[in-house]
C-alpha cells in the first residue's frame, strides 16, 4: 500500500507512529512525507532520522527543510557543541529560522552527536524537490506546496524551487488533466473552515495538510483506493 502526508512539524513522534501501526503499515509498504516533518514541534529531528533510516519512507524537500539545510555549520562534523547558537553572537544567523518556529528542531540537533549532525546534513541536501509515482495505474505527482506559475507545457525541471516549496494555489487553480498533484505546506483550512483538518480534493489537485500546526491530527492518504486515517483511527 501506498500512504502520502505531509507537513508533521514535529508532531509527537509515538503518535505518529500508532497511526502507522493503525493501518498496518509493514517493510511491503511505502510512505512519502510531502516536507516539512521539522520545526514547531519538538520531534523534528527524530522524524529525519527515522526517515534517513528506514527504506520504505521517503521524505521530500520542504521550505522547512530548505531552511534548515542553509546553516551549514549546524552539520559541521567538527563542532561537538553547537549550544552557542541557541544564544550569543551567533544567534543573529538563525533568527529567520527560529522565527519560524526552528528553536525546537535546533535544540534536538544539540542533543545528537556531530556525526549524526552531518549524516543529516548530506541527507537534507538530497530529498528530492517532486517525485511522480504511479499507483494502480493512476499517475500523481508528489511536491511540497504545489506549483507556482504552472504552465501545463511547462517541464517539471523548469520550475524555480521556490515554485514548489512556497507557493500557496488557490483553490480555483487547476493542474494536469492526466497527473493528480498532491501537496501540502498550506493548512486546507486556509481554503474555508470547512475544510479544518480534513484532506482537500479538487479536480486535479489534493491538498493533505490538514493543519498540524493548528491542532489537527495528521492524516494519511492511502493512494490505492483513496482512503484516509487519522490518529482519530488509532
Amino acid at each position: 500500500m501506498i500512504y502520502v502526508t505531509s507537513d508533521l512539524h514535529g508532531y509527537p513522534f509515538e503518535k505518529f507512529l500508532d497511526l502507522l501501526n493503525s493501518v498496518g503499515f509493514s517493510e511491503n509498504d511505502m510512505l512519502y512525507i510531502l516536507g516539512d516533518v521539522v520545526d514547531r514541534g519538538k520531534d523534528g529531528v527524530r522524524y529525519l532520522q527515522w526517515s534517513l533510516d528506514t527504506p520504505n519512507v521517503t521524505l521530500l524537500l520542504g521550505n522547512h527543510e530548505d531552511m534548515l539545510r542553509r546553516y551549514e555549520f549546524l552539520f559541521d562534523p567538527d563542532k561537538e557543541d553547537i549550544t552557542p547558537y541557541l544564544h550569543g553572537e551567533e544567534e543573529y544567523r538563525l533568527c529567520i529560522w527560529t522565527e519560524e518556529g526552528g528553536m525546537p528542531t535546533l535544540e534536538g540537533l544539540c542533543g545528537i552527536s556531530a556525526a549524526e549532525r552531518a549524516e543529516l546534513g548530506l541527507y537534507l541536501y538530497s530529498l528530492p524537490a517532486y517525485l511522480k509515482i504511479n499507483v494502480g495505474g493512476k499517475d500523481f505527482l508528489l511536491v511540497h506546496s504545489g506549483l507556482g506559475e504552472f504552465r501545463p507545457d511547462k517541464r517539471l525541471d523548469e520550475y524555480e524551487l521556490y515554485e514548489m516549496i512556497w507557493d500557496r494555489p488557490r483553490l480555483t487553480d487547476k493542474y494536469f488533466d492526466d497527473v493528480t498533484t498532491i501537496f501540502g505546506h498550506t493548512p486546507t483550512l486556509f481554503y474555508g473552515a470547512e475544510y479544518s483538518g480534513k484532506i482537500l480534493f479538487t479536480d486535479t489537485w489534493i491538498d493533505v495538510d490538514v493543519g498540524v500546526v493548528s491542532g489537527f491530527a495528521p492524516v494519511l492518504l492511502r493512494l490505492d483506493d483513496m482512503r484516509q486515517f487519522s490518529c482519530r483511527d488509532c
